[in-house]
């Protein structure tokens, strides 16, 4: 009897979990129908992944988390890109997932927003959200299945890369001011860092290296996180950047630092700008080591020089994240010899182009988001020196000597080179004043990143004016000016005289000269200088401030007189000086 009872209920309990089973099973495929969406409607297309031996296999250094998660550097009081931006928020799945739902919500203190995605063969997930407002805090949850993953205390401002060999990575406990600088980072909690370790890699990676490839997680700024060690924790120019420039917007900023000392920019170019540029690839690891020399101090030049490898390590893994703008300090390297200094104003503007190209790409990104960079200071107190330096500040700008241009467009820079700094004590080619370096970087940024009405350039030849000076027969120069100046000192001007003919300005044919400059009485935009030494169909070429290091401490020749940026310097001469003769033999030549 009892035999009975029990089979009667044990069948009435498999019946009924078997029609639970069925019920589970037919509302879940509606469910993934449901989930089923077109994905381009709520992402764009993410930097493609290797499959999933190449993501599980430590040897490639790609991360794959063995269970449901982010991706590497999403964590907690992060900054995510705001309004006008979406943001991409992706991570992985656990294997067998393939196709399940995975649902992500937004949450604020008075809203919530749901959005959904599918996880792919290769076991990704990916969804771009917003656009938000800048502000917060929200919660960021992800859900496949039972799991459930949250991030906290997340806002959506606006994200900056800031990227550059040592000069970036200079940290702010060795600044000037330090310890005020330091102890005001409390006041800035809106502002969240984050910090790329230093890696290399042959091929590009997806996400940050497994092994160790993030030094500093998401974090709130204090004198530890910012302070840390020499060239160990975060930038001094890029926290006061983006100190500034909070300051001016009022909104959450997100600083990303990515940089490695000694490094040139082929290290952070992709292949298809260096074979643009005529440029090798090579497997062969570069074993030259260079030093900059200050006052018996020794700053070695020790980090990767491959090409792309920086590309590939610490540049790649971030193109899925949604950014604003970038910022760059970078040149020092290439100047040295045999580091392609000559191809500098190809592979400079050239990464530019390919970093917004492939993180419009895969991410809500701007094609041509604002990116900033810093001019190099003064070196060396020897004023006479007049390569490497001058000729990367002049290839900075593809060759016009200002930005923006037509080669290089929402991009702006910092002048640096009256910023010497030849007591460092990590070497002169460490200058410790990097406030007036990120003061005039977010002049440029406001300027050319936000569109606000500042003045954010210094002085810029617009026309020369080449004539004879009667009754004494002297050779005059007359350069008109973009803007008011302040002349601080007479010298930094030079000509180009030819000996040869047809007059040309090239090395064997021709001298450059100095010439003594003197601001013109009756407008405040024009110098003039008497060329006594060059006759008037001789001179072919004129250039300002060519020089290592052109000047003392904010004592260079010209200044802004409205904003005092100083003039940056410029060579004009060959195709860029070509002469428009008058009748009376005088002519002029409008810089372009």
């Amino acid at each position: 009897m009892f035999y009975t009872i029990f089979t009667m209920h044990s069948n009435i309990i498999c019946f009924l979990i078997l029609c639970c089973f069925c019920f589970t099973c037919c509302h879940l495929q509606e469910r993934v129908e449901e989930f089923n969406i077109d994905v381009q409607k709520f992402q764009r297309e993410l930097v493609p992944f290797q499959d999933v031996a190449e993501i599980q296999s430590s040897t490639k250094g790609i991360i794959k988390q063995a269970n449901f998660s982010f991706a590497s550097y999403y964590n907690d009081q992060m900054v995510l890109q705001g309004s006008p931006r979406k943001a991409m928020v992706w991570g992985y799945a656990t294997n067998g997932t393939q196709g399940m739902p995975v649902l992500l919500t937004v949450a604020a203190l008075n809203s919530t927003d749901t959005y959904k995605t599918v996880v792919t063969q290769q076991l990704i997930w990916s969804v771009a959200i917003g656009p938000y407002e800048a502000g917060g805090p929200y919660n960021v949850s992800a859900k496949l299945k039972s799991s459930v993953i949250t991030l906290t205390d997340i806002l959506f401002g606006d994200v900056w890369i800031c990227s550059g060999q040592s000069n970036m990575q200079y940290p702010m406990s060795k600044v000037f001011n330090s310890t005020a600088e330091l102890a005001d980072t409390v006041n800035y909690p809106d502002i969240r860092v984050f910090v790329v370790n230093d890696k290399t890699s042959n091929m590009p990676l997806s996400d940050l290296s497994a092994n160790g490839g993030i030094l500093l997680p998401w974090t709130k700024p204090s004198p530890a996180t910012i302070g840390g060690k020499q060239f160990t924790q975060f930038s001094a120019v890029c926290w006061l950047y983006g100190k500034y420039l909070y300051q001016q917007l009022k909104k959450p900023l997100g600083l990303v630092e990515t940089s490695w000392g000694g490094t040139p920019v082929e290290a952070w170019s992709s292949p298809d700008v260096l074979n643009k540029c005529g440029l090798k690839q090579t497997n062969q690891t570069n074993q030259l080591t260079h030093h900059y020399e200050s006052n018996n101090t020794i700053a070695p030049l020790e980090g990767p020089q491959e090409f792309s490898v920086l590309w590939n390590a610490m540049i790649h893994p971030l193109l899925n994240m949604s950014i604003y703008g970038a910022i760059w300090y970078q040149g020092e390297n290439n100047a040295l010899a045999g580091h392609h200094m000559d191809k500098y104003n190809c592979t400079f503007p050239g990464m530019i182009d390919d970093w917004r190209k492939k993180f419009h790409a895969s991410s809500d990104t701007d094609s041509t988001f604002p990116f900033g960079f810093v001019q190099l200071a003064g070196y060396r107190p020897d004023y006479s020196i007049s390569s490497g330096f001058p000729d990367i500040r002049w290839h900075q700008t593809a060759d016009y000597g200002y930005v923006p241009n037509h080669r290089l467009r929402k991009v702006f820079m910092a002048v640096a080179m009256d910023l010497p700094d030849f007591q460092s004590p990590l070497g002169a080619i460490h200058p410790r004043d990097k406030q007036d370096v990120a003061r005039r970087l977010v002049l440029g940024g406001l300027a050319v990143g936000y569109g606000r009405n500042v003045s954010f350039q210094g002085p810029y030849p617009v026309q020369v004016h080449v004539s004879r000076e009667l009754p004494y027969n002297y050779t005059q120069v007359e350069i008109q000016y973009s803007m008011a100046l302040t002349q601080l000192w007479l010298d930094g001007f030079e000509i180009c005289c030819s000996f040869a003919r047809p007059a040309v300005c090239e090395t064997g044919k021709s001298w450059w000269l100095p010439t003594t400059t003197m601001q013109a009485y009756d407008r405040a935009n024009v110098t003039e200088s008497y060329a006594s030494q060059c006759d008037l169909e001789s001179l072919v070429g004129v250039r300002y401030a060519w020089k290592e290091s052109p000047c003392p401490f904010k004592n260079c020749a010209i200044y802004g007189t409205q904003n005092h940026l100083p003039m940056p310097p410029f060579t004009y001469h060959g195709e860029r000086f070509t002469r428009h003769f008058k009748a009376d033999g005088s002519f002029h030549v409008v810089i372009k």
